[in-house]
C-alpha cells in the first residue's frame, strides 16, 4: 500500500490566528509529508508493505513504527480541528467527560496540564478504555494509545514544530488557544 498525505479539510491559513499557515506549511506540509514519505520507503519489500497504517502501528517497531505513528498521529491531530471552532462537546461525549472528569472545566484543566507538562515532545490524548472510562493519557514522541489498547478521542500534538513559529517556548499558550479550534462534532463522533 501507498501511503498519501491526506488533504487538509481546511485551507492553510483557516486556523489562523490559532495556527498560522505558515505552521501548516511546516507542521503538515514539511514534516507530515516527511512522516509518509519515510514510510512508504521503509515498508517497500516487508510484511508491512500491503497492511493499514492502523495494522503497521500495531504490528511494528523502530523506524518503521515511528513514522507510521506519526502519520496516524498527525492525521488524527488535523482533522480534530477547524475554523471557528471551540466550544463543548455533546451528546454522549459531554456525559462522559462530566462523569469522568466532574466537568468540562476540570477536563480542560486535566488536559492542559498534561500537554504542557510532557517533557519534551509527544502527546497528550484523551482516550476511551474497553470498559468506557475516559483517561488523559501523555506519549513521548511517536507514542499511540492504539499500542495499549486504547481508543483516541482527542490529541494536542506538542512537539515544538506544532507551535514553534507561532509561540516560540510559550507551549501553554498554544495549549490555551487549541481548544479554540476543536471540532467538537469529529471528536465526540470518535467516543
Amino acid at each position: 500500500m501507498i501511503f498519501e498525505l491526506p488533504q487538509l479539510p481546511y485551507s492553510k491559513n483557516d486556523l489562523e490566528p490559532v495556527i498560522g499557515s505558515g505552521t501548516i506549511e511546516f507542521h503538515y506540509g514539511k514534516h507530515h509529508q516527511a512522516y509518509v514519505t519515510n514510510l512508504n520507503n521503509l515498508i517497500k519489500g516487508t510484511e508491512f508493505e500491503k497492511m493499514t497504517l492502523e495494522e503497521i502501528v500495531l504490528k511494528s517497531e523502530g523506524a518503521i513504527f515511528n513514522n507510521a505513528a506519526q502519520v496516524w498521529n498527525h492525521t488524527f491531530y488535523f482533522y480534530s480541528l477547524k475554523p471557528n471552532g471551540g466550544g463543548t462537546p455533546k451528546g454522549a461525549l459531554a456525559k462522559a467527560i462530566e462523569s469522568s472528569f466532574g466537568s468540562f472545566d476540570k477536563f480542560r484543566e486535566e488536559f492542559s496540564n498534561a500537554a504542557a507538562t510532557l517533557f519534551g515532545s509527544g502527546w497528550a490524548w484523551l482516550v476511551k478504555d474497553n470498559q468506557g472510562k475516559l483517561l488523559i493519557i501523555k506519549e513521548s514522541n511517536a507514542g499511540n494509545p492504539l499500542t495499549k489498547d486504547l481508543t483516541p478521542i482527542l490529541t494536542f500534538d506538542v512537539w515544538e514544530h506544532a507551535y514553534y513559529l507561532d509561540y516560540q517556548n510559550k507551549r501553554a499558550d498554544y495549549i490555551s488557544a487549541l481548544w479554540g479550534i476543536i471540532d467538537w462534532d469529529v471528536v465526540s463522533a470518535r467516543y
